[in-house]
């Protein structure tokens, strides 16, 4: 008798243990399944946030321009998409011109691309960034045209929204945010977002 007690009892305990893992293992499954919701949902509000800051047609800050204006903007960054990988700008003949602007980033130009015509799918100087680990990231294009070949401001994108500037009293310049966001719009020379390393 005092076996089957305690043999009963060594059973009972080993169903009480396992009852109470089965227990903290539910208990662990619930926890982190709530922390995988909340952490989903934190995801989602920022992605939302940044959507509503960075225009909602994903290519950036196209605010009061032509729907005409807005496709050659979107014809520019399908074109230029390849020098998303910056060793792809280097073999076709991107050099660096060692220009280092804050807000701005750093301006590899493509002398073949430099010409008194203004064509928005091949843009005379590629603006990068570089990355805390290093990693060049397209930011901008720069669209340059010689003063010398063009005495007034090239025509540029449709509408009026693009304003050129006197880059040194040689070219005129005119960048197009399309690879990085700027609060400032598509057009603005500088962008407040861009912190160069």
């Amino acid at each position: 008798m005092k076996r089957l007690f305690f043999g009963a009892l060594r059973h009972r305990r080993s169903f009480v243990f396992f009852f109470a893992s089965v227990l903290f293992i539910d208990f662990l499954m619930i926890g982190c399944k709530k922390e995988t919701s909340n952490t989903d949902a934190v995801e989602k509000e920022i992605q939302s946030k940044s959507n509503s800051q960075n225009g909602s047609n994903g290519f950036g800050n196209y605010t009061g321009l032509a729907p005409q204006t807005v496709s050659e903007l979107q014809q520019a960054k399908i074109a230029t998409a390849k020098y998303n990988d910056f060793a792809q700008a280097i073999a076709d003949g991107y050099v660096d011109i060692n220009v280092i602007v804050p807000e701005m980033g750093y301006h590899f130009l493509r002398m073949d691309n430099l010409n008194a015509t203004f064509e928005y799918d091949k843009p005379e100087i590629l603006v990068y960034n570089k990355e805390e680990n290093g990693r060049m990231k397209l930011v901008a294009l720069e669209y340059a045209v010689p003063i010398s070949l063009s005495t007034n401001a090239p025509s540029g994108f449709t509408g009026d929204k693009d304003h050129w500037s006197v880059y040194q009293g040689v070219l005129w310049t005119l960048h197009a945010w399309l690879w990085e966001y700027n609060p400032d719009g598509v057009f603005n020379a500088t962008n407040p977002l861009i912190h160069v390393h």
